[in-house]
């Protein structure tokens, strides 16, 4: 199993030394940023498993949506503001800004715990010859996370102030590959706070992180690909399938359940079916999973439907229209 990603591994090492010799390094002392070479390197990490994705992204999962489209594309501007979003986040641009923003923070945090003799432990390492397998160690972090994911999820959906946030991801109607990425910067930070946190306390290894979020990264661009693709009875149980996530998305399905008030109310309230990120056992064990066969509409019900106030929701078309109206409906005057 150690074979099996020492190959990677040595290839993605000489890769990044290769492209932080060659741009970034030379880059950083023409600015006069040399105090920064380190962080930089990991940096470079990141802007390359960046440029991987988008590569599979183009050659693997592009021509599958042109081969078995769910819906003819008609909202070109909406997918353009979405290709928007995914080049901001795999170029790395999300977590140049998270990471000036907040490296002192975390720094500071965990530093005074371990000072005051809190350490960090391998989960790893609480299973005997886990840690000398690196794959096993891999695919115990990689559920984990996708666990931890889950729940995230469940929140993001479950409180009016998180939804007020993660709406937009869900307020694009002609969703695509791209549609991943179509987050409230807010929103990332948060979920970013919580995994980066969790990682540092479960003490996974910085190869394996990258890892871990590369493959989540990129199976979610599969899940929300304009593709009409299942994975059969067996495989949708397996792993999570195009027709699952959009399920998620569907108006009236993935985000919303009717209100405690029950049946024949007609009241929807905050909820919804399908939050797994890479596995479905978790709506699985929780009651969370819908496995109909069926391809629906995606968007948020408020979009098509007045509200209380008699008005349609207005979620803005480009980017910062999109960042704005999300800080109004936080302060709860969008």
């Amino acid at each position: 199993m150690a074979n099996a990603l020492s190959w990677p591994s040595q290839w993605f090492d000489t890769a990044q030394q290769w492209l932080f010799e060659a741009l970034v390094q030379p880059l950083l002392f023409a600015l006069g940023q040399a105090s920064v070479l380190e962080d930089a390197y990991a940096a470079t990490g990141w802007l390359l498993v960046g440029l991987l994705q988008l590569a599979v992204m183009l050659v693997v999962i592009a021509p599958l949506e042109r081969w078995r489209p769910v819906e003819p594309l008609r909202d070109h501007a909406a997918v353009r503001t979405d290709v928007i979003y995914t080049l901001i986040h795999r170029l790395g641009l999300v977590r140049v800004v998270l990471f000036f923003a907040t490296a002192v923070l975390w720094d500071g945090l965990f530093g005074a715990l371990r000072t005051h003799g809190w350490q960090t432990w391998q989960l790893d390492a609480l299973w005997p010859g886990v840690t000398d397998q690196p794959l096993l160690s891999l695919l115990l972090y990689l559920l984990v996370f996708d666990l931890l994911d889950y729940w995230i999820h469940r929140g993001q959906h479950h409180f009016d102030w998180w939804w007020s946030l993660h709406s937009l991801h869900h307020s694009q109607r002609q969703m695509t590959q791209w549609s991943d990425s179509r987050n409230h910067l807010l929103d990332d930070l948060l979920r970013d706070a919580i995994i980066v946190s969790v990682a540092q306390c479960i003490g996974v290894a910085p190869g394996q992180f990258v890892a871990i979020v590369a493959l989540t990264q990129l199976s979610e661009n599969l899940h929300h690909a304009n593709l009409r693709l299942w994975f059969g009875h067996w495989g949708e149980r397996l792993w999570i399938s195009p027709r699952f996530h959009r399920l998620h998305h569907a108006v009236g399905v993935g985000h919303e359940s009717l209100a405690p008030a029950g049946p024949g109310t007609g009241s929807m309230a905050l909820g919804g079916r399908n939050f797994g990120v890479l596995l479905p056992w978790w709506d699985m064990l929780f009651g969370t999973a819908n496995f109909e066969h069926r391809y629906e509409p995606t968007g948020v019900r408020d979009q098509l439907e007045p509200g209380a106030d008699g008005r349609l929701r207005d979620y803005g078309r480009g980017f910062w229209a999109q960042q704005w109206r999300g800080l109004l409906r936080l302060a709860g005057r969008g």
